[in-house]
């Protein structure tokens, strides 16, 4: 595929390959040689959020960060599901087509409930895993994020998001400790995939998931058993403001033996902290 006028490929120099899967042409990103590790974004992001990461781990690693259908330079659909579990089942095939084994999987957002059932289904084949400020469990308990998630359900919400694009420009920035990150080249590379009302479909759905898909989270939750022989590394930005600091204390009381580090940074990290998440993921994937 060509890449659309907008894309600064300094910043963003990857090839292009593209999968079909369900709901059309998935994009990703496949860089590099050796072990493999598979980077799964949030909303309202795209391989994109990964490229610092990318472009220093592909030194070393196999790096594969797909584009969720409705995000980035994947297709963006009408008639597509949109849930978690339809992601889930994308990505799912993106693994298989490539044929990777002993698979480093880092998530982030919505990537968590997304990438980890891959884990929960295929843990023989999940070497390490990285959590980035995500969960994996029933959002019914927060009160405040189900609220907000039932109000963006309506008819108001649905406004927001596809009409005024409320993802993209008013959570991204929220998301950020240092809104020195948030550049305009930056910004406008987030904003640029999700330019019409049409193309803000996925971000919408994922403001209803969370609490429409409350099943499907509990039930992950449920399996969890199945990660404890996996290497895990948590890595945290402690000033975020999307989602609450006990979900951090929900990983390390489940998961006492995982590596945590905390870092001054907001929702995305792994935009304010950029070498320091690579450095770190290697040097897990290095010691383990």
């Amino acid at each position: 595929m060509n890449s659309p006028n907008w894309l600064d490929r300094i910043l963003y120099p990857f090839d292009h390959h593209t999968l079909e899967v369900t709901g059309g042409r998935m994009h990703y990103v496949d860089e590099g040689e050796g072990e493999p590790i598979v980077f799964v974004h949030g909303t309202p992001t795209w391989s994109f959020v990964w490229r610092q990461q990318l472009k220093s781990l592909s030194r070393s690693f196999r790096c594969i960060a797909p584009d969720h259908i409705g995000f980035g330079l994947s297709e963006k659909p009408t008639d597509f599901a949109y849930t978690p579990e339809s992601h889930a089942e994308n990505l799912e095939k993106l693994i298989h087509h490539l044929g990777l084994k002993n698979i480093t999987l880092v998530v982030h957002d919505f990537g968590g409930p997304i990438g980890l059932r891959y884990a929960l289904r295929h843990p023989e084949n999940v070497k390490n895993i990285v959590i980035l400020n995500t969960w994996m469990w029933s959002l019914a308990d927060e009160n405040r994020i189900i609220k907000i998630s039932r109000f963006m359900a309506g008819g108001i919400g649905r406004f927001l998001y596809l009409q005024l694009g409320f993802s993209a420009k008013i959570l991204l920035p929220q998301g950020y400790h240092e809104s020195k990150h948030l550049t305009k080249d930056i910004k406008l590379h987030y904003q640029k995939p999700l330019s019409t009302a049409t193309s803000r479909m996925g971000t919408w759905q994922f403001a209803k998931a969370l609490h429409e898909s409350s099943p499907y989270f509990a039930e992950l939750w449920q399996q969890r058993e199945k990660l404890r022989t996996i290497n895990k590394l948590i890595l945290w930005g402690e000033k975020d403001k999307l989602l609450p600091i006990n979900f951090l204390d929900t990983w390390q009381q489940e998961f006492p033996d995982a590596k945590t580090i905390k870092y001054k940074a907001g929702h995305f990290l792994q935009e304010e902290r950029g070498g320091e998440v690579a450095d770190a993921i290697r040097d897990f994937i290095v010691g383990h």
